[in-house]
């Protein structure tokens, strides 16, 4: 039997940029998603909590709202695993069945398929507290050269993303 890899915090270095209040992941925004991650292999996950005002119909978790977690966790794979960063370029989603407000914790993972002639192929999953496939995603991703990501994105060093 593989024994799993182990789980590795991932830290976010954008929250001391003065004007930083991304969506999906800053801290501090309180309408936001408020994601943090964790990298095992050859995943990116996130473990995320639902609220009130993300519905769509009462108690079912709005399905942009599952559209933006996709996106934001594919964002953070290319962080992460290609070094640098990019822009999303298209994002197709299958939606499985409902998300309930209701869920203790949604668990969403992304893994990159493939990566060539600057596009990422990023396979995106979400599911619910049950470990029930819920939606999927196949995000289509711009990456930038590694310097133009540092002067345009404001990419930082890649070792700012883990505890030393």
């Amino acid at each position: 039997m593989k024994e799993s890899s182990p789980r590795r915090k991932i830290l976010n270095p954008y929250t001391n940029l003065k004007g930083y209040n991304c969506f999906g992941c800053s801290p501090n925004n309180i309408h936001g998603l408020r994601m943090e991650f964790v990298e095992e292999g050859d995943f990116v996950i996130s473990e995320w909590s639902t609220a009130d005002h993300f519905s769509g119909y009462k108690n079912v978790l709005h399905g942009g709202v599952q559209a933006s977690l996709m996106d934001e966790i594919a964002s953070w794979s290319v962080q992460i695993k290609l070094k640098t960063a990019g822009v999303t370029a298209n994002l197709n989603i299958k939606y499985k069945k409902p998300v309930f407000i209701s869920e203790d914790k949604i668990l969403i993972k992304a893994r990159i398929e493939k990566y060539k002639k600057k596009i990422a192929y990023i396979h995106t999953e979400l599911f619910n507290s049950e470990g029930e496939l819920c939606s999927e995603g196949e995000v289509k991703y711009f990456i930038y050269p590694e310097q133009h990501a540092r002067e345009k994105l404001y990419f930082p060093e890649h070792d700012r993303f883990f505890e030393k």
